[in-house]
């Protein structure tokens, strides 16, 4: 965990400071849509901007062969209170390259001047613009990492709860599924994850909701239910402090009955994936591997 790379991430985790004033928070936006501009792909997509209602959001299309049939609907991160279409352009990108779908991206309300549910109640007027205009619900796959992954996962069970159609699948990066920060990696992996925190996490928690309870499956979705599940592809490094996260969520998946698998990048840290290198280039292969067989039922 020493390499040059590594070194980088962790001047730019220090950089961006623990979130807990409002002056720390616009400087870690700063950063991390740097760090996201960086590491971006260049060529193969085609990028269209386009609003829906005030909400700024972004068309990737792969300018070769496609498949117009599916679309990916993606929810970056940011711990709910930095992200936009610059941060979220580097892995819409490799979504595009990887599966062949059309991305779409958008830059949500963010905390703490947009506090909960604000971004949830974004992400929900982009899911019905998408299924409303775009593509039937079965053929979306809901993706998204790390605070991204948290609105997908609340998105979703809010509409199996109206009884409403669901994602064909859902595609997570290092999802932060419970905000009461009592999960062990946090300490364990507290030294070794390069990016992320546990005072930068609960920070944003308490920017996001305030006082409320954190455990509440309103925006803790471990904690709600995941009967009648999609099925559900995580990814997440070894060494990320939010790695429980994502076990916990296979198991209460499992426990459900559902269809959850797990993909563990042993060298890996949280939404390592954004990232140039081997490293993220080889997770992109294995989640078009999936995604292929999932889809079409060949790898």
């Amino acid at each position: 965990m020493n390499s040059p790379l590594v070194k980088s991430l962790k001047t730019v985790k220090s950089m961006a400071g623990s979130a807990s004033t409002l002056a720390e928070i616009k400087r870690h936006r700063k950063q991390a849509d740097l760090a996201s501009r960086l590491a971006t792909p260049k060529g193969n997509v085609d990028r269209r901007g386009f609003r829906v209602g005030k909400i700024r959001c972004e068309e990737f299309k792969p300018n070769r062969s496609y498949d117009p049939d599916y679309v990916i609907l993606y929810c970056h991160g940011g711990g709910y209170i930095s992200g936009g279409l610059d941060y979220s352009g580097n892995l819409a990108v490799k979504l595009a390259m990887a599966t062949g779908f059309r991305v779409y991206s958008f830059a949500y309300r963010l905390a703490p001047e947009h506090p909960y549910p604000a971004a949830l109640e974004d992400g929900n007027a982009l899911w019905e613009y998408i299924t409303e205009n775009v593509a039937e619900a079965g053929h979306v796959l809901l993706t998204g990492d790390s605070a991204g992954g948290n609105m997908v996962l609340c998105m979703t069970q809010r509409l199996i709860s109206e009884g409403k159609p669901v994602p064909r699948e859902l595609l997570l990066f290092s999802p932060w599924t419970d905000m009461t920060g009592t999960s062990e990696t946090y300490e364990s992996n507290r030294d070794i994850d390069p990016v992320l925190t546990k005072e930068f996490v609960m920070n944003a928690a308490k920017a996001y909701i305030g006082d409320k309870n954190p455990a509440d499956p309103a925006f803790s979705p471990l904690f709600g239910s995941f009967d009648n599940f999609p099925p559900v592809f995580i990814m997440a490094g070894r060494n990320g402090i939010l790695l429980d996260d994502s076990i916990k969520l296979k198991e209460k998946i499992d426990e459900a009955g559902g269809k959850a698998e797990l993909d563990i990048e042993e060298k890996g840290w949280h939404v390592y994936m954004q990232m140039p290198g081997s490293m993220a280039r080889m997770a992109m292969k294995r989640l078009k591997a999936h995604v292929s067989y999932e889809i079409y039922g060949k790898r």
